[in-house]
């Protein structure tokens, strides 16, 4: 338990089981919305903007100093890539095939972060590489499913969000000089510009026929509250995470979030775990107990 403390470990997997809960919450309101790319996009438009100005509020009561320069700009690139990202995930998880899905993003997710800093930073040892190895294993088992011939669209898009997923991974942890609260904030700003754009983008396809509904009900907004307020919470102990040690450990920790999303439809909704899913679940135990070693 000392390595967890003295490391970045634990606040990873506490970003893990946040974000979980956040891709539950965030799937489950763009279906309630109606599904497809609009909704995705409302919903995650509210999102960022329900944090925003929560995340505002909090550093001007701090009185932190707004990051200028370089930290701004890797923050705002951390924003346009997790806005694009997050809406490629939840249409993705929106057309079903949630367990492929989440599965190949985070597997994507995870690879980049360590890519990078395997070549800035070097190898973390033999143990957290194996570790990397037995996570990566236990992603696949836990959301893994059949992919039908059909679902090609969607696997892209889980494709472009794991991509997006990682590179908001590396962009965030360069911010991070700007402390917590303030990179979390200016990336916000990023993703509230890429949001509006698609948004802008898609209202102009719907007036060229192609128009799905979106309904924001209550019950679309308390999953918007939901995903906001998880979102954000598992994101700022990501950052606490990247501040305390590498960031490969964090991402690789941090992506085995589909294990909590999967638990919580257990709980929620009566779709237990398959024994491959248990399997997966016990290799991720492995994997945590090699990476803190």
């Amino acid at each position: 338990m000392d390595s967890f403390l003295r490391g970045n470990a634990l606040f990873a997997l506490a970003a893990a089981v946040v974000w979980g809960g956040a891709d539950f919450s965030g799937g489950m309101g763009v279906k309630s919305a109606g599904g497809g790319v609009r909704a995705a996009l409302r919903v995650v438009l509210l999102s960022y903007i329900t944090s925003f100005i929560a995340l505002v509020a909090i550093a001007w009561m701090r009185g932190d100093p707004f990051p200028h320069g370089a930290l701004l700009a890797w923050g705002v690139t951390a924003g346009v890539a997790g806005g694009l990202a997050l809406t490629c995930f939840y249409t993705a998880l929106s057309r079903g095939a949630m367990g492929a899905s989440a599965a190949v993003s985070g597997l994507l997710a995870a690879a980049i972060p360590a890519a990078v800093t395997l070549g800035l930073e070097g190898s973390p040892g033999r143990m957290p590489l194996l570790g990397f190895v037995v996570a990566a294993v236990a992603i696949w088992l836990i959301a893994a499913g059949p992919v039908e011939a059909g679902d090609a669209g969607t696997m892209a898009l889980a494709m472009a969000a794991g991509v997006g997923f990682g590179i908001f991974f590396v962009a965030l942890k360069m911010a991070n000089g700007a402390g917590v609260i303030w990179p979390m904030a200016t990336a916000r700003i990023g993703s509230m510009s890429a949001c509006l754009l698609m948004l802008l983008g898609s209202r102009m396809r719907s007036a060229k026929g192609d128009d799905t509904p979106v309904r924001i009900s209550r019950r679309v907004v308390g999953w918007v509250l939901s995903a906001a307020l998880l979102d954000t919470s598992g994101n700022l102990l990501f950052l606490a995470a990247t501040r305390r040690g590498r960031l490969d450990v964090a991402a690789v920790l941090g992506s085995l979030y589909p294990a909590s999303t999967i638990l919580l439809a257990a709980l929620t909704l009566g779709e237990w775990p398959t024994r491959r899913q248990v399997v997966g679940m016990v290799a991720a135990v492995a994997a945590v107990v090699l990476i803190a070693t």
